[in-house]
C-alpha cells in the first residue's frame, strides 16, 4: 500500500529533526523507512519535499527537489 502524503511528511520531518539544522539526509532514507520496495516512492517523496520547509541541495547548490535530476540532499532550513 502506498503511503499518504501525511505519512511521507512525517517521515521527512522526523529525519530532518533527528539530523538537526546542520545536517542533511538522502530522500531515499524516508522512502526506505516507509516501504521495502522504496524506489517507486521517490517521485512522491520529492514532490512532498518540494512543498515543505526543507532545503534541497545538489552538490551543495540549492535545487527544487521535484524537478532536480540525480541525487539530492534534504535538510532543515536555517
Amino acid at each position: 500500500m502506498k503511503p499518504s502524503d501525511d505519512e511521507i511528511t512525517a517521515a521527512l520531518m522526523d529525519l530532518a529533526h533527528r539530523r538537526g539544522p546542520n545536517a542533511t539526509f538522502c530522500p531515499s532514507e524516508a522512502a526506505r523507512a516507509l516501504a521495502g520496495d522504496w524506489r517507486p516512492l521517490m517521485p512522491d517523496i520529492r514532490r512532498v519535499a518540494a512543498d515543505f520547509p526543507l532545503k534541497a541541495t545538489q552538490k551543495g547548490a540549492p535545487v527544487d527537489p521535484a524537478t532536480a535530476r540525480g541525487p539530492i540532499r534534504l535538510g532543515l532550513r536555517k
